[in-house]
């Protein structure tokens, strides 16, 4: 069965995704937990200067047999991290949310159950990340949504049309 990694910055709608993939019976894996991810020291180069900086990355047993377990349904997987493209070869599909940077930002202050994007350094991050890793994201992915554009309802109803397909 076909395996959809659903990818994106903070902000663009993941966790709803999932969720609402989750309440349509589907199985659905969020990555972005201590179950599947965990904070890893790494080489990071910004503005020419190379400094040690810890990095949220994928738990790479757990997601390698997570996506080689045989399966009769489909499998969406949701999350970003900078170790995801070893695991292209493993799936069917790379789906990118996006959508524009006021609009994460808003969605980032308001949400209640996840913290991160409320200080001014998080999301100074996040615009960061919009503008260097969302265009290795996109130059990736087979299909990319914007989720200002479209409801969670429609992008679901799109992502198991992909499953079908």
């Amino acid at each position: 069965m076909k395996r959809i990694l659903i990818t994106g910055m903070s902000g663009t709608g993941k966790s709803s995704v999932v969720e609402e993939l989750t309440r349509r019976g589907c199985e659905a894996v969020d990555l972005d937990n201590d179950t599947w991810s965990e904070w890893k020291d790494a080489m990071v180069v910004e503005l020419g200067e190379t400094e040690p900086q810890p990095d949220w990355v994928w738990r790479e047993d757990k997601i390698a047999t997570l996506l080689q377990h045989k399966r009769d349904t489909p499998l969406f997987i949701s999350g970003c991290s900078s170790n995801q493209g070893k695991f292209y070869p493993l799936l069917n599909h790379v789906v990118l949310l996006s959508a524009p940077a006021e609009v994460l930002l808003s969605r980032v202050s308001s949400r209640m159950d996840n913290p991160y994007g409320k200080s001014e350094r998080e999301r100074a991050e996040i615009l960061h990340n919009l503008e260097f890793v969302e265009p290795l994201l996109r130059s990736g992915c087979d299909l990319e949504f914007d989720t200002s554009r479209l409801s969670v309802q429609q992008i679901v109803d799109q992502l198991l049309e992909l499953a079908d397909g």
